[in-house]
């Protein structure tokens, strides 16, 4: 098998160069990537010592081939450095806004933290409140304030409600609550009293039984909460629920969280908040 060490080099937070890298490199699945991000490599003698630290992990395992390096460095210095050394490199920034100074005609200001940099205060303020709503509807802990919702993701324990509503807290800002559908919930034919006059704000997640079970086993093991019969029951009466009540719901089965909550939003009308 083709092996590759892989670096995800930035001189601020990692997040642009693992992201654009990661969306790359998951159309190879014959190759073994062993994946590391260094952010903040912003001088000099940072990317010095990262390279020096690079090539005693190249001359440990002689049977690796050459390393990948996807980088996003602002400063013309350490980005020479970066791209000198012996890997295959693609280098974010120079491909894309080099292109752009051409075709604007105009030189870019080139400077770090402008990508995810605190550049708003009242952006940031907004992410910010909205993470605290999530934080404080989670697992349906309480309904106070729930009619400010922008959507409440129903479903069974365990099928990724809360990172999906972290994630549209953080990534849109958006005020996103979750309820866990118990037992009793699933045993009625009635929507849970805390949902009740907000379904139109209802959007389900549902999962493949024997996933959930998987899952469940990791948290309780050999208990009736993990057992695959009772993962099959919980997924069929939740998913009879969304029916009933006409909730538009989704499979967590194959998704990522970031799939989901742009699905949700889709699938919602909900925009950005900042």
């Amino acid at each position: 098998m083709n092996n590759r060490r892989v670096y995800f080099i930035s001189d601020r937070t990692g997040i642009t160069s693992e992201s654009l890298g990661e969306s790359l490199l998951n159309q190879f699945e014959n190759v073994h990537f062993k994946k590391r991000t260094y952010p903040f490599i912003d001088t000099v003698e940072k990317a010095e010592t990262l390279l020096a630290h690079i090539q005693e992990e190249v001359e440990e395992d002689k049977d690796w081939d050459r390393p990948l390096i996807f980088s996003s460095i602002v400063d013309r210095d350490v980005r020479k450095m970066i791209n000198d050394y012996p890997a295959f490199h693609v280098d974010f920034y120079n491909t894309f806004i080099t292109s752009l100074e051409e075709e604007l005609q105009t030189e870019a200001r080139r400077l770090t933290g402008v990508t995810h940099g605190l550049r708003s205060e009242e952006s940031y303020d907004k992410r910010m409140e909205a993470v605290n709503f999530t934080l404080n509807h989670d697992d349906g802990i309480t309904d106070q304030g729930l009619q400010n919702a922008d959507v409440i993701l129903v479903g069974v324990s365990r099928s990724g409600k809360t990172p999906t509503c972290l994630y549209l807290a953080l990534q849109y800002g958006l005020r996103a609550a979750n309820y866990p559908l118990t037992p009793e919930d699933l045993s009625s034919d009635i929507l849970p009293r805390m949902l009740q006059n907000h379904q139109h704000k209802l959007f389900g997640l549902t999962i493949d039984s024997e996933r959930l079970h998987r899952i469940r086993e990791e948290r309780r093991p050999d208990s009736h909460y993990a057992s695959l019969a009772n993962c099959q029951k919980e997924t069929a009466r939740a998913e009879e629920m969304f029916h009933r009540y006409q909730i538009p719901f989704l499979s967590s089965t194959h998704k990522s969280v970031e799939e989901l909550a742009t699905s949700i939003l889709v699938a919602c009308k909900l925009k950005r908040r900042f």
